[in-house]
């Protein structure tokens, strides 16, 4: 068992709901447990929101089951119908009504997108960065056409783990083919979006904004994805506490796992 401050964090929320650190992502998992490592926050959030049962959906039943339970609420921003978990939409329209009081605005990066997502919003997104490096680093000559063609024909879930493999190699599938995919968009099944606790903001790059979210418990926690916020539903004093570390990147301040 990894020994890191994350890990004993999350062991422990783990345990007060009767589950454990294998339950949620089996450690003969890579795939899920890079998931953990890179997405992983929303799981030690507080006690008002509902994580994930698992670090990878499989199929859009399991996604509809949870988002269920886990509950809903919708509201209007502007043009757009956007959907979260109760808590995180109160803080988000809560932090948003001060910011319009300060002539400044939150709101949604591409549309009704930018919030709860089902499984198959997270495969279309997948081909829209998988599919594209492709034909890419074929035409470019690292991958042969037989290589390129069996890739594309496996199942998502197989397609996943070789794609990490490639990016080892340099071959990586972000939308600027420059970083792992994972920074880029999150593989079918593991978004944070699913669990409907993310937003995307146009407003990213404004520092006010940012700060107005952090107080209504709102934090970029996915490295690289700027527009991206996470609803952790804490203080940010608290952060450090429940095993996430302050990691700074073009300017900007992400909470991520802290993991050895």
């Amino acid at each position: 068992m990894n020994s890191s401050s994350f890990y004993r964090t999350l062991e422990g929320a783990l345990r007060l709901r009767g589950a454990s650190i294998e339950d949620i992502c089996p450690n003969d998992d890579p795939v899920a447990r890079r998931v953990l490592h890179d997405y992983g926050a929303m799981f030690v959030g507080a006690d008002v929101v509902m994580p994930p049962p698992c670090c990878v959906f499989t199929n859009e039943d399991q996604v509809a089951i949870f988002q269920k339970e886990a509950g809903l609420m919708p509201a209007t921003i502007g043009e757009d119908v956007i959907e979260l978990q109760p808590a995180a939409m109160s803080a988000l329209l809560q932090a948003r009504a001060i910011a319009r009081a300060e002539r400044l605005d939150i709101s949604p990066r591409d549309g009704a997108e930018a919030a709860r997502r089902s499984y198959a919003d997270t495969v279309r997104l997948w081909n829209s960065r998988f599919l594209p490096a492709l034909d890419y680093w074929s035409s470019a000559g690292r991958l042969s056409e037989t290589q390129a063609e069996r890739l594309r024909n496996l199942p998502v879930a197989e397609q996943v783990p070789e794609v990490l493999e490639l990016e080892q190699e340099g071959i990586f599938f972000s939308k600027d083919l420059s970083k792992s995919v994972l920074y880029s968009i999150a593989t079918p099944g593991t978004s944070q979006h699913i669990a409907m606790l993310a937003f995307d903001a146009n407003e990213f790059g404004d520092r006010r904004i940012r700060s107005i979210l952090a107080q209504h418990g709102w934090f970029q926690t996915v490295l690289s994805d700027l527009p991206h916020f996470t609803f952790l539903g804490l203080a940010e004093e608290e952060l450090s506490r429940r095993g996430l570390k302050n990691v700074e990147v073009d300017g900007q301040r992400f909470w991520i796992p802290d993991v050895e």
